[in-house]
């Protein structure tokens, strides 16, 4: 019998996943968070994550170390393709972008599942979003529900008849502002948090890739400043 209610989250050390966090810890959950080194070509959203992992208190973080590098196929991985700057709203909707890891967030969810199933979680959190978004197939609500679907036939407890696994994605449906709103009520400090795909080397935003774009149009349409570091002295 599971008394406790544990979940784990996935933390990139981003907005969308840190605001998932809080709303796991507002639900209840003891949170066991899972971040990944899985060959991005920079660190500094893992030292945002485990900022954030130690100012949550949550029961544990792991950092989990994969190589995606060997498989290519993204500008996230290789410096063989190029991040995308400057693009329009209208550009993010359509196709799927250079910053597409493939079958990231499959494999991110498997090996979480693997850690709930030991852990004798029933829920796992994941920050995905369909709304402001660069296209990515995996964010898709009809992904999330297949993948719930492929948990609960994978797994000892399922089938066993001692629980199903439960699938959250609480920002599926939310646009960027409405994001940014849910987490300061909630006490989020997004200045911890980092999202931009090509930083200097000192950590501070572009301003100008997808991520940032889409970061920035959040925090302009929730009428509050974004307390990131963007490079150039430029603020926004």
């Amino acid at each position: 019998m599971r008394l406790e209610k544990k979940a784990v989250v996935l933390l990139s050390g981003g907005m969308d996943s840190t605001t998932t966090l809080a709303l796991s810890i507002r639900d209840g959950f003891r949170t066991y968070a899972l971040s990944f080194r899985y060959g991005q070509c920079h660190e500094f959203e893992l030292s945002a994550a485990r900022k954030i992992a130690r100012q949550a208190d949550v029961a544990r973080h792991i950092i989990y170390d994969i190589d995606l590098r060997i498989f290519g196929g993204s500008a996230l991985t290789t410096s063989e393709m190029k991040i995308p700057h400057n693009r329009t709203t209208a550009e993010m909707e359509r196709g799927i972008p250079a910053t597409y890891v493939p079958a990231r967030n499959t494999i991110f969810l498997s090996l979480a599942l693997a850690w709930a199933e030991v852990l004798e979680a029933s829920d796992i959190f994941l920050g995905v979003n369909a709304l402001d978004y660069s296209g990515y197939p995996d964010c898709r609500p009809e992904y999330i529900d297949a993948y719930q679907s492929l948990a609960n036939l994978a797994t000892k407890a399922s089938i066993e008849g001692e629980g199903q696994i439960t699938i959250h994605a609480p920002l599926i449906r939310l646009t960027k502002a409405q994001i940014i709103h849910t987490g300061l009520e909630l006490g989020v400090d997004y200045k911890l948090t980092h999202s931009c795909y090509d930083p200097d080397h000192e950590g501070r935003a572009c301003g100008t890739c997808d991520a940032c774009k889409l970061r920035l149009k959040g925090f302009s349409e929730c009428g509050v400043p974004d307390p990131a570091s963007y490079q150039k002295g430029i603020s926004f």
